[in-house]
């Protein structure tokens, strides 16, 4: 009954939106502007086309899983499948996103894309060549099945982009067309990295439940073994049927790829000390500068490198649910972003490793850090008068800053100052709101991850009568609360592109506060934010775009949802020297698909 209501609604919907819409089929497309590439492109700038092909590669990851499904709320999906990291290696999507620009998609499953000028409408010609894993070919039905069954049982994040769609029909004898409900520059994008899903092979009732039973794609790698909860195995396809394509020329190169999941990051590491971990992406700076002596580096069987991206910072910080009683206070939330001694912390801690993260898009020029307000950000922002503070508007947020001597008098009294003003008092060595009640909150952690700087700041809150507790769970736990926003702080990393767009809705936008599963863990629902992020996304230039985002930044900044920590603007990845890996490195960083095991 469910389908036949969705099949109605896009029906109904198209009617009233029209048809007719014609553009030219291109090889590619840009968020902003042309792709880099010709159409008669033979590789992407950043994959060796003579990369040799065999071997295996060993990786791990921290946490567990309980399902391989990628697509669903239910269950802790393994990685591996569809992955920023490791690589879409069973799944595909209909077109490919180039690490080397900001947002351009290059062909894949559809060897074409068409849209308008207007962008009312995508259309996308499948490659004849295409087919899946147990040999049956791609089709256009497969497209529309995985659509409408990603809408209606997948993560939220598919059903939003659904709800943007008019209709969606087959075209010929390889073609799919959505039409939009009205004009949306990053729609195409976004449709272009949806999945496909053999129909065949789905099983359309049972597909929101957790399983691990292996599933079939259209990637260069099966899933071949699974430990459940320990280790996944992917075995290359023979018969890959995009090896040849200039998108994926140079991808692929390992026989064998094994994921294991380790519950310690220290067991992680030893485990690649060992050489049972082929690569070791690095996340600990006390680690990278001072743990590194053992005899593998010694002899150069460990390559150690330094890798520099040019992306934006993202916003690795101490989410503040707001859904919580103690954090609807903006006030209050502002006084303690402005209480992490950063200072202190990069000295002793990290050996200094480390820059303060001043903005969500900090180290580009969408960051609004030191940037005063633009005329044209103002405009977005003058519907919404007290949306962005005075100081944000003016020069971007700045972190009072401390003597990093972890004493100073000084940096705390900026802190109690704002919470005075706020209506807070000391009483009796506790800090109390101007309800009554005393200010106390738990910071959640994953194992002992961010244990350190977790206590760091609750011995700093401490010293204002702040009392804050800190619970480690399991990974299991931890995302099961996390999905169900069922925590008062809780640290995490929102990753950041040159082309942030749709998927902050599923963050920031006021629709996806009260939906589980999305990633808007500090409940924030603002019409400002809304704004912000319906500009960003139909900005037509980019101009207009920079502008957008940076008045976005000084929103979410004003809103003090998450208590910056830092960032450091590049990647630390130590390999065993039989993993090789190309000397061009794209605007994004390091790309494990592009790296290949050196013939003996």
């Amino acid at each position: 009954m469910q389908r036949m209501l969705f099949g109605l609604i896009l029906a109904l919907s198209a009617a009233f939106v029209g048809d007719g819409a014609r553009g030219e089929p291109r090889h590619a497309i840009a968020m902003h502007g042309d792709a880099a590439l010709p159409a008669d492109f033979t590789h992407l700038p950043y994959a060796n086309p003579d990369a040799p092909k065999g071997g295996t590669a060993n990786y791990a990851w921290i946490g567990t899983f309980d399902s391989v499904n990628p697509f669903i709320v239910q269950g802790s999906g393994a990685r591996g499948s569809l992955d920023l990291v490791f690589g879409n290696n069973v799944f595909e999507t209909l077109m490919m996103r180039s690490a080397d620009e900001p947002f351009t998609l290059y062909p894949l499953l559809a060897k074409t894309i068409e849209t308008d000028d207007e962008r009312s409408f995508a259309e996308f010609t499948l490659d004849e060549r295409a087919t899946f894993s147990d040999g049956e070919p791609v089709k256009p039905e497969d497209v529309v099945f995985t659509f409408e069954l990603l809408a209606e049982k997948g993560y939220p994040r598919y059903a939003v982009t659904a709800s943007k769609i008019a209709s969606v029909e087959t075209v010929g004898e390889r073609g799919v067309r959505f039409t939009f409900k009205r004009p949306d520059r990053e729609l195409p994008l976004i449709l272009g990295l949806f999945p496909v899903l053999p129909k065949h092979a789905i099983d359309r009732e049972t597909f929101d439940k957790s399983t691990l039973k292996p599933m079939i794609g259209s990637g260069p790698y099966r899933l071949e073994a699974v430990k459940p909860g320990d280790a996944l195995t992917f075995r290359r396809n023979p018969d890959y049927w995009a090896k040849d394509i200039p998108s994926k020329t140079g991808f692929d190169n390992y026989d064998t790829i094994t994921l294991t999941y380790f519950r310690d990051e220290n067991a992680m590491f030893e485990a690649f000390k060992k050489g049972l971990v082929d690569v070791f992406l690095e996340e600990n700076s006390g680690r990278w500068t001072s743990q590194y002596d053992f005899p593998a580096v010694s002899r150069g069987d460990i390559v150690r490198d330094t890798i520099r991206t040019r992306l934006p910072s993202g916003m690795l910080g101490i989410v503040l649910n707001t859904r919580r009683p103690v954090f609807a206070d903006p006030r209050l939330r502002a006084a303690l972003v402005g209480l992490f001694d950063f200072e202190w912390a990069n000295r002793t801690l990290f050996a200094g490793a480390y820059t303060r993260t001043r903005s969500f898009f900090d180290n580009s020029d969408l960051s609004s850090a030191g940037q005063p307000a633009r005329a044209s950000e103002r405009a977005l922002l003058a519907p919404f008068p007290g949306a962005v503070a005075p100081d944000i508007m003016a020069n971007g947020w700045a972190p009072p800053k401390s003597d990093g001597s972890g004493l100073d008098r000084a940096f705390m009294r900026v802190g109690f100052d704002r919470l005075k003003d706020a209506g807070y008092a000391l009483k009796d060595g506790r800090l109390i709101a101007p309800d009554g009640r005393p200010v106390a909150f738990e910071i959640m952690l994953k194992s002992n991850e961010n244990q350190q700087v977790a206590v760091a700041y609750q011995q700093t809150l401490a010293k204002l009568g702040i009392v804050v507790s800190i619970r480690s769970v399991d990974s299991a736990q931890f995302i099961a609360r996390q999905k169900d926003y069922d925590f008062d702080a809780m640290f995490f990393n929102y990753t950041a592109s040159l082309s942030p767009g749709v998927e902050q809705l599923g963050r920031w936008g006021s629709a996806a506060r009260d939906k589980p599963g999305t990633f808007n863990y500090a409940g924030v629902a603002d019409p400002a934010v809304d704004a912000m992020i319906e500009a960003l996304i139909n900005a037509r230039t980019r101009e207009e775009f920079t502008s957008a985002v940076r008045a976005y930044d000084r929103v979410l900044l004003s809103g003090a949802y998450v208590v910056p920590l830092y960032f450091k603007p590049e990647q630390w990845i130590a390999r065993w020297s039989r993993i090789e890996r190309p000397q061009t490195v794209p605007l994004q960083g390091a790309q494990l698909p592009t790296w290949w095991h050196a013939r003996n």
